[in-house]
């Protein structure tokens, strides 16, 4: 199973960077189209979806993809739609946790359909906005999900006594939630120490919002995006859950699926791409 799972990381790291460094922006942006309409796939079957349409959701997010980059549309704000799409990660976020597993598959398959869809389209926006920006705004901003990742396992692992939410996802501890969010504030240190030793291209996450807002609402933005995370991997594995699924599919060996790695991000990078808009460019 390591062994899988350093080989497919491997490799999915070796198609992104060669993504991301080939000239011009768009081959990063359909590689990461592709990945993440591949997530859609995994949504429609984790809902219910027969195969036809689970593939149907996978196509049209392709579709819509292609011509948002053949338009020119990709890559530019969508201003007030970014915090449209956190509170609807907020609000909507709480509501299932709170209704738990149980009531998920009550709700229509089609509304979930169309919801996953959605919000993955944004994820997806977000992300090819953030590579507009810079790689190092990008990069920074993926991290934050990352460490808390990382420092929260660890966190838990030594530290945790209190279950987060036990019937959704046994692992998790309060512990572990503010392990890794200790961890996403010593890389935000770390990595504006960074920015001022190197040129890059250009400002990070980081060091945007302390030159726009100071310290303190950085740090407070920072422990939101943590929360975001936790909602996202929490709401992903309250609806494997109602699947009866351990993965969201067997498309990367040794990882189990796209949004079992992706979940995280899918709420943290349009509320990123929000708090860009209220840093003066």
């Amino acid at each position: 199973m390591l062994r899988q799972r350093v080989i497919t990381a491997l490799i999915l790291v070796g198609i992104m960077f060669a993504a991301l460094v080939a000239p011009g922006p768009w081959p990063f942006a359909l590689v990461t189209l592709a990945l993440l309409a591949a997530g859609a796939w995994e949504w429609g079957r984790l809902n219910g979806a027969a195969e036809t349409v689970s593939l149907a959701l996978g196509g049209l997010m392709l579709l819509a993809g292609i011509g948002a980059v053949v338009s020119g549309w990709a890559g530019t704000s969508l201003g007030g739609l970014w915090w449209v799409a956190v509170a609807a990660w907020t609000l909507g976020g709480a509501l299932v946790l709170r209704r738990g597993v149980p009531a998920w598959p009550h709700a229509p398959r089609v509304l979930r359909w169309l919801a996953g869809l959605v919000l993955l389209m944004l994820a997806w926006a977000a992300l090819i906005e953030a590579r507009a920006v810079g790689i190092n705004f990008m990069l920074s901003m993926l991290c934050v999900v990352w460490m808390a990742d990382v420092a929260a396992y660890f966190g838990g692992k030594a530290f945790g006594r209190r279950k987060l939410a036990p019937a959704i996802s046994p692992g998790k501890s309060w512990e572990g939630v503010w392990s890794g969010m200790a961890g996403v504030l010593l890389l935000a240190l770390v990595w504006m120490a960074l920015d001022r030793s190197f040129g890059f291209d250009g400002p990070s996450l980081y060091t945007r919002l302390v030159q726009a807002h100071g310290w303190f609402v950085t740090a407070l933005a920072l422990l939101a995006l943590c929360m975001l995370s936790v909602v996202g991997d929490l709401v992903e594995s309250l609806v494997k859950r109602a699947a009866g699924a351990k993965d969201s599919s067997r498309l990367l060996p040794g990882h189990g699926g796209v949004l079992d790695r992706v979940d995280a991000l899918l709420p943290v990078m349009p509320a990123v791409l929000a708090l860009l808009s209220l840093v003066p460019r």
